[in-house]
């Protein structure tokens, strides 16, 4: 598989991971660089969903090494040799990555203003008035600024899941992770949720992984897009290459059977 040029952010070396008996990766190789913007499609199961999981510390692994910006994301280096991490690593390594779910995961009982304070303020140690300037700032950048003494529950669907996005660069991530973000949502409050992303895409220096079935923001969205199926990358290009010109049958198949229910 050809490898992308430049400095990886994500590096996936020789990974496995099962769960139970089911083999999800088995030696799986993969790298995303520092910058890049990357959509991840293929159909449920293939191993997608997983990625983001194990970057968020959500799931071991069981063989391989993951690292985040050069560094050992699920262990860690004792007397010259990696062993499992332990929780202040896990936890010190988790603030580096921000992700949006597809479902939108806010804490029911805290207004808008207190979900995006909580984490800078009690793992980070920001302080209250720095927190919620900040806070303030982002809930303006997802146009969300009159709602930060609203309660989730007050909120549309496309609301809730603007505030998720805000409250994940609240911790000043390097890597942003979204999976399927407007899955949950109403059609017509999917364009909302995908301007912010396309916003964040713009003017952020981050790493962006994408999950979704959504091709054409995919299209728009990605530096590079991989087509994964069975825990494997079974093609990977940029937009123009792997969706207008696919040379694999199986990507060939998944795109029409995409575009046949859209």
């Amino acid at each position: 598989m050809t490898r992308p040029a430049g400095i990886p952010m994500i590096e996936f070396d020789g990974v496995t991971k099962r769960f139970g008996e089911t083999v999800i990766f088995e030696g799986f190789d993969f790298r995303v660089n520092r910058e890049e913007k990357l959509a991840l499609i293929g159909p449920s199961g293939s191993g997608k969903t997983t990625v983001l999981r194990i970057l968020m510390t959500l799931e071991p692994i069981q063989d391989g090494v993951v690292r985040l910006d050069g560094e050992p994301l699920l262990h860690e280096e004792k007397n010259g040799v990696l062993v499992p991490a332990g929780k202040a690593h896990l936890t010190r390594m988790r603030q580096r990555v921000g992700m949006v779910f597809q479902q939108f995961n806010l804490f029911p009982h805290m207004t808008v203003l207190r979900n995006l304070t909580e984490a800078p303020i009690h793992v980070q140690g920001m302080g209250k008035e720095e927190a919620r300037e900040e806070a303030m700032r982002l809930l303006d950048m997802v146009g969300l600024a009159g709602r930060a003494k609203a309660r989730p529950h007050e909120l549309s669907g496309g609301q809730q899941q603007r505030v998720a996005i805000a409250r994940a660069l609240a911790m000043h991530p390097k890597v942003m992770l979204f999976d399927e973000p407007t899955s949950a949502l109403d059609p017509e409050l999917v364009g909302e949720v995908l301007g912010v992303i396309d916003v964040l895409r713009q003017e952020r220096d981050l790493t962006m992984l994408l999950v979704t079935h959504e091709i054409w923001f995919a299209e728009r969205f990605a530096d590079r897009i991989c087509f994964f199926d069975k825990g494997r990358i079974i093609e990977e290009g940029t937009p123009e290459e792997l969706l207008h010109h696919p040379r694999e049958k199986r990507t060939r198949e998944f795109l029409r059977a995409i575009m046949d229910h859209t």
